[in-house]
């Protein structure tokens, strides 16, 4: 057998292997699916829920608890995952830089922040707040995103420059998220601090669909960059080499992160640290290649976001627990061991 043969042998394998990767992580998806629809205030046996999804159920009180309330939530902690894990990998590639994310480079804190802005007007706005402050999350985290790029740019758009340029916003729209929650009345004062929670339960239909259809543009557009995101985990120089436009690429790459944080973070407020989790326990699987990485890494985040949305349903037994804690529980440890490992390989 020549080289050339072997190394095609040994790519297939390779391919094959992450292929089996993400067929087990499809079954995954499925399995804390059915578990999150399952929990809840009353719990429902698998085989009932099965039987309700296949349209096969004869009890219309299961049927409605399931269609009406838990599969719209089930289902839109399977989208926000997606968009969160998929701007991780983007923002982790782009920047190399394995500790970058929406939340920790100050995206997340931008919608925040406008979120809360909508909610201390409150009265004063003509139109319906149900409305007004996820559109007011979605514009605020586009121009955090703006923000990180142009600041990053002013002296050239380095990766450093740009993890800096995201620090500096995370701290500014946190200090002016702190000035609302100061001046905001007791009602609204706890309204933002439910939404800084983050939470499923608001999920409705058409919102679902939004946050679907946001997510179903951007995947096409990500993997036809695929390889061009590969080369830049080689370096920016290395990546110009090989032809590609790294200032091109890189604007493209901050559009669909604040497409996709913007969505996500609009209808569920604040879901720390899934966007830094999911990319890197893709990463571990299926390696660096984006055609594999990117699909892993949306799937990854279906899975976590899903089993913590029924986490939060089983910690307070009646009770629905905040899913953003429950994602800060499993996120901050691993933020931690990630720190200590790039301790280690600098010095």
């Amino acid at each position: 057998m020549s080289a050339a043969d072997l190394v095609w042998a040994g790519y297939r394998r390779r391919a094959a292997r992450r292929m089996a990767v993400l067929l087990a992580a499809a079954a995954a998806i499925v399995a804390t699916t059915l578990l999150d629809v399952a929990t809840g205030p009353a719990f429902l046996p698998l085989a009932a829920v099965g039987r309700s999804l296949a349209r096969l159920a004869e009890d219309r009180t299961v049927d409605a608890i399931v269609w009406s309330i838990r599969l719209p939530v089930a289902l839109m902690a399977l989208a926000v995952g997606a968009a969160l894990g998929l701007s991780g990998a983007i923002m982790q590639t782009i920047l190399n830089n394995p500790l970058a994310s929406s939340y920790t480079l100050g995206i997340s804190a931008g919608a925040g922040f406008g979120a809360a802005l909508v909610i201390v007007l409150g009265a004063a706005l003509p139109v319906s707040e149900a409305y007004a402050v996820p559109a007011s999350a979605f514009i605020f985290a586009g121009i955090a995103c703006a923000g990180v790029s142009l600041i990053g740019g002013v002296r050239g758009a380095t990766p450093e420059m740009l993890v800096l340029a995201g620090i500096a916003l995370l701290f500014l729209f946190q200090a002016l998220l702190s000035l609302l929650q100061y001046v905001a009345s007791p009602e609204a004062l706890q309204q933002i601090v439910f939404w800084l929670f983050g939470s499923l339960q608001r999920t409705t239909w058409p919102k679902l669909a939004i946050v679907a259809a946001v997510v179903a543009l951007c995947v096409p557009a990500l993997l036809r960059d695929s390889w061009r995101l590969t080369a830049m985990r080689l370096g920016d120089e290395r990546a110009k080499a090989l032809g590609v436009d790294v200032k091109s690429l890189r604007l493209r790459a901050f559009t669909l992160i604040s497409l996709l944080t913007g969505v996500a973070v609009a209808f569920v407020g604040t879901i720390g640290f899934i966007g830094l989790v999911a990319p890197h326990v893709a990463r571990i699987f299926v390696g660096e290649d984006q055609r594999f990485l990117l699909p892993a890494s949306a799937a990854a985040g279906m899975a976590i976001l899903s089993a913590a949305s029924a986490a939060s349903k089983l910690i307070v037994p009646g009770a629905l627990f905040p899913i953003g804690i429950v994602t800060a529980m499993i996120g901050v440890p691993f933020f931690v061991v990630l720190i200590l490992r790039a301790r280690r390989a600098y010095w």
